[in-house]
């Protein structure tokens, strides 16, 4: 067939009417400009458009930020289980993990270039590095990890019927899909470093007792802790995304074993990660704090945004709660259940990232100090609401126009009664 004569919409497949996905994509895009304008303004006016102050440097975008990565960790892990370890059964999501790592950590980096004020300069980082400072590394990892879903994401995009009738980019396509196991190795020693520094970062902050913690060698337990959750919600970010991509497309688009397959996975590592992170928080309440002269409820407030309850939240019902249900066979297979502890652990991480990063900075350090709150501006609520839309851009087009789903045609034939 000539290049000119190829469909679009891959072969065998069903995709909405022209209309509907325009006013999809139209509905999408509108807030997306409304997020490209708050960002505008603030390259253009300054960080002064918005409410970070002397006592939150780091507010929601930084929120934003550390929770995408997280979510995006699905990538790596997902790639890891795949690839390195063998897991052949989850090739069937794992394009779309891929998507999605893609999609995170592009918007990761353009919420840095927002926070840094003035992008231009943002190429001081890899040319004047601070090589002291974790967040350089941090800076060259994330940079590096997201050129490399960049070429895992390539070969997909290659697929395109149109493109595949290309004989130089077909066998293009062919041969990087031999050596993905390459970049899926470099993927998850970059995601290891880089996700690891994030927690690092909080966790030798000495002037914020909250969040500094003892180590190993040379490295805060954060450091371990942030890896390891990314490793264990990530891939719980993946299955909730692809949940409801079956319910808005009203398709299976993934064999239900194979969610559960990952699912059963995440949910041991969910498992394993929150009795680590207990015992951190069990011994940071009674050695590390008591060392600095404060008590545990000294850093939980009765105001509703810091209280004690989102302790509760996060290592309870977000955390022993979901990997207690992922764990066990009956929990997996029942569908409602298994969604609820998807969504709870993704709930969890984001709760961890908000901890880490805005009660840090809540938390009064002296006695004649109160806690100190912060509500975003409507320019951070907008910019922050960005990855959301440019996600579903790219989530939209690739399912329309990539063979993203293996299993699609089988679960959903043309002639039969599948939507």
């Amino acid at each position: 067939m000539k290049a000119t004569e190829a469909p679009l919409i891959p072969p065998g497949v069903k995709r909405c009417p022209t209309w509907q996905f325009v006013v999809w994509i139209g509905l999408a895009a509108a807030v997306l400009a409304w997020g490209v304008y708050a960002m505008i303004l603030i390259w253009w006016k300054g960080l002064n458009q918005t409410n970070m102050n002397d006592a939150y440097g780091f507010a929601l975008w930084i929120w934003a930020d550390l929770a995408v990565i997280a979510l995006g960790g699905g990538a790596f892990f997902t790639g890891f289980l795949t690839y390195i370890m063998g897991q052949k059964k989850l090739k069937a999501i794992i394009n779309y993990a891929v998507i999605i790592g893609f999609i995170c950590y592009s918007m990761a980096q353009l919420i840095l270039a927002i926070d840094i004020g003035q992008p231009l300069r943002g190429w001081f980082i890899f040319w004047h590095a601070n090589v002291h400072s974790m967040l350089t590394e941090v800076a060259f990892c994330l940079s590096c990890y997201f050129a490399v879903l960049v070429i895992e994401f390539i070969p997909l995009i290659l697929e395109n019927p149109k493109l595949q009738a290309k004989p130089f980019l077909h066998h293009l396509s062919h041969n990087m899909h031999e050596v993905m196991a390459v970049f899926a190795a470099t993927g998850v020693f970059l995601s290891f470093f880089h996700q690891g520094s994030l927690g690092g970062v909080s966790g030798v902050l000495f002037g914020r007792p909250f969040a500094f913690r003892e180590g190993i060698f040379i490295w805060p337990w954060t450091f371990f802790l942030f890896t390891w959750s990314a490793a264990a919600c990530g891939p719980c970010f993946t299955i909730l995304v692809t949940w409801l991509t079956e319910k808005i497309t009203r398709k299976k688009l993934v064999k239900q074993d194979v969610l559960q397959l990952l699912a059963k996975i995440s949910g041991w590592m969910l498992l394993t990660y929150i009795i680590a992170k207990t015992a951190d928080t069990l011994y940071w309440a009674m050695v590390t704090a008591p060392s600095k002269g404060f008590a545990m409820m000294d850093f939980y407030s009765n105001n509703p945004l810091y209280g004690i309850w989102i302790l509760i939240a996060e290592i309870v019902v977000c955390g022993f709660l979901p990997a207690l249900i992922l764990i066990t066979k009956k929990g997996r297979e029942n569908s409602f259940f298994m969604m609820l502890a998807v969504v709870l652990a993704v709930i969890g991480v984001c709760i961890n990232r908000w901890v880490m990063v805005l009660q840090v900075m809540a938390v009064p350090l002296f006695t004649f100090k109160d806690w100190v709150m912060y509500t975003p501006s409507w320019q951070e609520v907008a910019t922050t609401i960005i990855p959301v839309a440019f996600g579903i851009i790219v989530l939209s087009l690739a399912y329309r126009y990539l063979p993203v789903f293996p299993q699609e045609k089988e679960l959903n034939p043309v002639g039969g009664s599948a939507k």
